[in-house]
């Protein structure tokens, strides 16, 4: 057996054991009650994979849009073994004074995710989080600080960590297959457009008021709710919905943790004429010692290399590592030198539901499987899981950042420590966004 095959078995073996590990553990003990706070594409995407990996039971959703929040209960009420419907609510306090589940998700958009996260800690709920944690950086030091007061697993959407073939590439970083590496790119291209997101009627069966909740007022459009990650408004740019993957992936590769600066710039240019105002263009330098992380996206225009229009470069002295959803590849750096390549698994014959579920990414669905073992295994050690809620607001918080030096035109200095940027006021204050009323930010004292 190569080296390449023995890394390759000891992942589906780590894989099958856990998996192993869970259902006897699972036998002797009541299925986990999990609810879902956020009924859209996936949330729906990511509590189905849990459905398959465990004996669990959907007991209660919520979302302000009732007719998203019926669909996602008839189809729970097909996928789960006890096929019973599950209970809905459009107010996320009123689940979970219930105090009834064990594994809550967050999977509304970002700027609605802290508040519900926070109170399902205090009722008692580990949780998965979506990415990127928050839409500010005080909002992150509020959720990490409820997780650790009240002793909570928590496991954030950042399923690049438990995706089979990087998992794979991460053992050749780690064993030093690179050698010393001295540079980073990680980049997303394409997949822009201009919105026009013109006033319409709210539906009857959606509660807009409360789906803005404590974000800036926009007028309702079907496109701002379908389309949310393209309003500032409501998300964190493509840096904060695509960069965060990325950036948190090299972090897992090499181990690191908070870059020492952070700069950024870029903007609108190109893909104008509607409403949709994040940047479509932007290049971000997260610095570390004897390393520098470069974030680019252009949301405009073909890809660097059409094999990897998201991923990440790593250059180190012994070779180049190439990694994306899809596969990676190793180049050496000597001539002669052994290439490696790996392709996604997709486990279709093995999770036949994958063929069918609408909007379903199929080339994510096994990260995704994985990252929900993990969670659970976690929850019955009560251990810290691969994307833990800490590496989930370092990650989220770098570029919440690096939008923020775009923003104020300088580079920040971060410190770690004291959760602020060195001897900059201004950015300091845009730590912290501004809620609408009659909403309250949460803050480390208050959780």
């Amino acid at each position: 057996m190569n080296r390449r095959e023995f890394m390759q078995t000891s992942v589906a073996g780590l894989a099958l054991g856990a998996a192993r590990r869970y259902s006897a553990e699972a036998a002797d003990s009541p299925p986990k009650r999990v609810g879902l706070i956020g009924c859209g594409w996936y949330g729906k995407s990511d509590i189905f994979r849990l459905v398959q990996v465990a004996p669990v039971e959907i007991v209660s959703l919520c979302d302000v849009d009732k007719k998203m929040m019926a669909d996602c209960a008839e189809m729970a009420a097909a996928r789960q073994a006890s096929k019973k419907k599950p209970r809905m609510f459009t107010d996320y306090r009123e689940m979970l004074k219930e105090k009834d589940l064990d594994l809550v998700e967050v999977a509304t958009p970002d700027h609605w995710h802290a508040l519900p996260m926070i109170e399902a800690a205090r009722s008692g709920a580990d949780l998965y989080v979506q990415k990127p944690i928050s839409v500010d950086v005080v909002e992150g030091q509020a959720m990490l600080a409820a997780a650790r007061k009240y002793k909570r697993v928590v496991q954030v959407g950042t399923q690049r960590r438990s995706t089979p073939h990087l998992i794979e590439a991460r053992n050749l970083v780690r064993e030093g297959k690179l050698g010393t590496i001295g540079h980073v790119e990680i980049y997303s291209y394409g997949g822009g457009r201009a919105i026009a997101a013109q006033p319409a009627p709210v539906p009857d069966t959606l509660d807009w008021e409360f789906w803005v909740g404590p974000a800036p007022m926009m007028p309702y459009s079907p496109d701002i709710q379908r389309d949310w990650r393209q309003f500032m408004e409501y998300g964190n740019g493509t840096i904060g919905d695509m960069g965060i993957h990325m950036f948190d992936m090299v972090r897992w590769f090499m181990g690191l943790g908070w870059p020492k600066r952070i700069s950024s710039s870029g903007g609108l240019r190109v893909l104008k004429g509607g409403k949709s105002n994040i940047a479509d263009t932007q290049t971000a330098i997260f610095e570390y010692d004897n390393l520098t992380i470069v974030w680019q996206h252009r949301r405009f225009g073909p890809a660097v290399d059409p094999n990897y229009p998201w991923g990440a470069t790593l250059y180190g002295e012994r070779g180049t590592l190439k990694a994306g959803v899809m596969g990676y590849d190793f180049i050496p750096a000597e001539r002669g030198g052994q290439a490696i390549h790996k392709d996604v698994a997709y486990e279709l014959d093995e999770y036949p539901e994958d063929r069918t579920e609408a909007r379903l990414e199929r080339h994510v669905a096994p990260a995704i499987r994985g990252h929900m073992k993990d969670l659970l295994a976690n929850m019955a050690s009560r251990g810290k899981p691969v994307a833990d809620i800490e590496e989930g607001f370092i990650s989220t918080s770098c570029c919440i950042l690096a939008n923020l030096s775009m923003q104020v035109g300088r580079t920040l200095a971060w410190d770690a420590q004291k959760g602020m940027v060195i001897g900059d006021e201004e950015a300091n204050r845009r730590l912290r966004r501004p809620y609408r009323e009659p909403w309250v930010h949460p803050e480390v004292r208050t959780v």
